[in-house]
């Protein structure tokens, strides 16, 4: 019998090699991580898609049992977290507090964060209410992480304390520092959303598909990450293998413009689809508009404007509000220099203008459009000009693919 109890804490029940014990642990973390995107954020935080119970229920335990969050704290944490971006109520933004703060000290702020009750109640709405969240996932959250332990030894022996080590620290380096330390410092943009949200990675594996972050932040309410061909989602191929069982129901995706062929009128049609999808319009202007012309101008400068012309991409595309005041100044440099930038750099404003003037009428938005479509084509710049006929065909396009 002693020999047993010691064979069982050395070996555990399952007697792994160490490239099982690696396995299991990557299993594990990577169950965790699904929990995490699947439910807590898609599901729970921005009701992208809704869960058979036995999945949410599933993901709700497993989440006790490996990082011990409650599921409305996570909840209420992140929305505040949209709603109050890159501002000093952000409760994690690395533009804010440093990233070395985030990065290294992301699960303490999520903890300080969580025990602020406005958050709570202000933020925590609709998340699950019943007697096991009360009385055991809410009132004890760290007794799953002792059962967890417990299980890992009884498993897989000595071993798993280190695993066990492994699933508590992953959540904090992923999610609390990975995802919202460098996902707002560092990586590419496919869209300019007033924050400073990045893409890390296009293949959205090791974390679930938050390495998408940037694309995320542009279309808050998608339970799709991705949005290029060239992206992947694997958080998304699991929901789609759960709605062919019947465990999963899809309610939002991000809206994605399509152009009709051959319509000329700018209408109500084309005005809906451009406030609805101006993420992806700003995105294809950058692209369709201020390339070409960018390009056009490095062919034709001097050496003296053509290393300020390069540095310029990133600036033109970016966001007034999330410029300070060396980039604000380096960017009318950059148009000073150049009045064929100057020209579709103001029609980038004056678009993104109509879609904010909220208080105007529908009728006046759309008479500001179909001026900006005639501006625009009266500039004389092709780039531009076939942005702007381009634009007439517009409308919406509803992509779950």
């Amino acid at each position: 019998m002693f020999d047993w109890v010691l064979n069982l804490l050395a070996n555990g029940l399952l007697g792994f090699s160490v490239w099982g014990y690696i396995a299991a642990a990557l299993i594990m973390t990577h169950i965790t991580i699904a929990g995490v995107t699947i439910y807590l954020h898609r599901n729970q935080a921005h009701r992208a898609l809704d869960l058979h119970p036995i999945i949410s229920h599933f993901f709700r335990f497993w989440l006790w049992l490996t990082t011990g969050m409650v599921t409305k704290a996570w909840a209420a944490i992140h929305r505040k977290h949209h709603a109050k971006c890159e501002t000093a109520e952000d409760p994690h933004s690395p533009q804010v507090l440093g990233i070395k703060k985030v990065f290294w000290e992301g699960s303490e702020l999520y903890r300080k964060e969580a025990k602020n009750q406005e958050t709570l109640d202000k933020y925590g709405h609709g998340t699950p209410d019943d007697w096991i969240e009360r009385n055991l996932y809410t009132k004890h959250s760290r007794y799953g992480i002792v059962l967890m332990i417990i299980l890992d030894v009884l498993l897989f022996g000595a071993a798993g304390i280190s695993i066990w080590a492994v699933q508590m620290i992953w959540i904090p380096i992923t999610a609390a520092g990975i995802i919202n330390g460098i996902g707002h410092y560092w990586g590419y943009r496919n869209y300019e959303p007033a924050d400073a949200s990045t893409n890390i990675s296009p293949w959205g594996i090791i974390i679930g598909g938050e390495e998408l972050h940037n694309n995320h932040h542009a279309f808050p309410s998608s339970a799709k990450l991705s949005s290029k061909p060239w992206e992947f989602d694997i958080g998304w191929m699991y929901i789609r293998l759960f709605e062919i069982f019947g465990l999963a129901h899809v309610k939002k995706v991000a809206l994605e413009p399509v152009i009709v062929p051959g319509k000329q009128a700018v209408d109500m049609e084309t005005l809906r689809a451009v406030i609805v999808t101006r993420l992806h319009v700003l995105s294809n202007y950058g692209q369709d508009v201020m390339l070409p012309v960018l390009k056009d101008e490095l062919h034709k400068a001097d050496d003296s404007c053509r290393a300020l012309f390069a540095r310029a991409k990133k600036l033109l595309v970016r966001d007034e509000s999330l410029m300070d005041d060396t980039a604000k100044n380096s960017l009318k440099t950059v148009l000073d220099r150049s009045q064929a930038l100057k020209i579709v750099y103001q029609h980038k404003l004056s678009l993104q203008d109509i879609w904010k003037r909220s208080t105007l009428t529908q009728e006046n938005l759309l008479h500001s459009l179909q001026e900006w479509c005639k501006q625009a084509e009266a500039t004389g710049i092709k780039s531009l000009q076939e942005f702007a006929k381009s634009l007439r065909g517009y409308t919406l396009h509803a992509s779950a693919t």
